[in-house]
């Protein structure tokens, strides 16, 4: 089984920045591409950003320029740097990662999730 685990979000004011951490664990085989979603009240769940494996990142549009996603391969972690928050911004944030794990040694590749995290910004 794999967990994910996020932590750092929080109440902001609008301009301020928040760091999510996403770490994951479990019985990994390859972690694959790591990524951010979230989902605001009565939305749907939409992409943030998304790193591979390999680093080749994809926001977003209305994220570009103000938050950045990396990852640190040696602690299976990707994390979110968000600046210049907006209140629409606010939302719970997601952590996904496409894992490849052995089933009787065979590989199989699926999404896992995180529980989320609350963002909020607001004076």
């Amino acid at each position: 089984q794999v967990q994910l685990v996020e932590s750092g979000g929080g109440l902001v004011q609008p301009g301020g920045s928040l760091r999510l951490s996403c770490a994951a664990s479990g019985s990994i085989f390859r972690l694959n591409a790591m990524g951010w979603y979230r989902q605001a009240p009565g939305k749907q769940r939409e992409l943030v950003a998304e790193v591979t494996d390999g680093g080749t990142t994809t926001y977003a549009d209305s994220m570009k320029g103000r938050f950045t996603i990396s990852r640190d391969n040696a602690k299976n972690t990707v994390y979110l740097q968000m600046n210049s928050l907006k209140p629409e911004d606010t939302a719970v944030y997601y952590c996904n990662a496409r894992v490849t794990v052995l089933r009787t040694a065979i590989p199989v590749t699926g999404d896992f999730w995180g529980q989320g995290t609350q963002v909020t910004v607001s004076s």
